[in-house]
């Protein structure tokens, strides 16, 4: 990318009254497939946003030593789960990818080294979302993966460097689940709205601290006690809920949708933020 045309970029993604910032609670690979009230939700979203020039999403599928932004100008669709149907197989997402926004993005960030990736692609945890808000796949999206070797207030300050693309029209999306404890689902109640005595005491506690603005005390998520060691028993479905609170301005308001528990140990709950107007 010369600098030209990343100058030319730029400019074609003129000052824009701030993107909200969403935290999606993407359960279930099968919710790309599947008619829920989630999926409902998300295609309702989807036609109350003002319409983005470009996503960036925080994806918990995405998981590397450093820190990647997808730079190809297509991004494959990845199919990284096992044990599906092949109509889940089967999907789609050709959404095109920004090479500009990558480098954009790149430059952006100067607490670590972000490098180009021309390999990853979409991963589920982005597209089985994305395809319910922007069903045409016209929108181009691009991921940033989470740094493993990071502590959270790394990833909370990462965030912060990013902050300004909201202003260029890009639609910020974390992508994870706030309770996500797989090794504790209750598998006969896979369809059901139904949460451990743990799980839902975490994600009360988790709620009460987004709505008040505590950020602190979820950057410090692993001295909240054993509910919430229990919800994340690894954190790489929690940070993309990090991500997307730390973009958060004094000025703007933020609601959660999606609300619910499934199967014991995972939350579905949402969080949108945007400006008060």
């Amino acid at each position: 990318m010369s600098l030209h045309n990343l100058n030319k970029m730029t400019a074609e993604m003129g000052n824009t009254a701030p993107m909200p910032v969403l935290f999606l609670g993407h359960g279930s690979p099968m919710n790309a497939i599947e008619e829920n009230e989630f999926v409902a939700s998300f295609r309702k979203l989807g036609k109350e946003l003002v319409r983005p020039n470009a996503i960036l999403c925080i994806s918990a599928h995405w998981e590397t030593k450093g820190t990647y932004v997808t730079a190809m100008q297509q991004p494959p669709t990845i199919h990284d789960f096992g044990g599906f149907p092949q109509a889940l197989y089967n999907v789609q997402y050709p959404a095109p990818g920004s090479p500009e926004l990558a480098l954009r993005t790149k430059n952006l960030v100067t607490r670590t080294q972000v490098e180009l990736d021309h390999k990853w692609g979409l991963d589920h945890g982005a597209w089985s979302v994305i395809k319910h808000l922007y069903p045409n796949a016209d929108i181009p999206v691009i991921q940033m993966s989470i740094d493993y070797s990071k502590p959270p207030k790394h990833h909370y300050e990462l965030a912060k460097e990013i902050n300004s693309l909201r202003k260029k029209g890009v639609l910020i999306i974390g992508s994870g689940n706030m309770v996500h404890n797989l090794r504790m689902v209750a598998w006969n109640k896979l369809n059901e709205t139904y949460a451990f005595d743990w799980a839902t005491e975490a994600n009360e506690k988790m709620k009460r601290f987004i709505l008040n603005g505590e950020h602190q005390k979820l950057i410090d998520f692993k001295s909240q006690g054993t509910a919430f060691d229990l919800a994340i028993p690894t954190p790489e479905h929690y940070m993309p809920l990090l991500y997307a609170l730390a973009l958060k301005e004094e000025n703007e308001k933020i609601s959660l949708f999606n609300d619910k528990p499934v199967a014991g140990s995972l939350s579905m709950t949402s969080v949108k933020i945007e400006a008060d107007l």
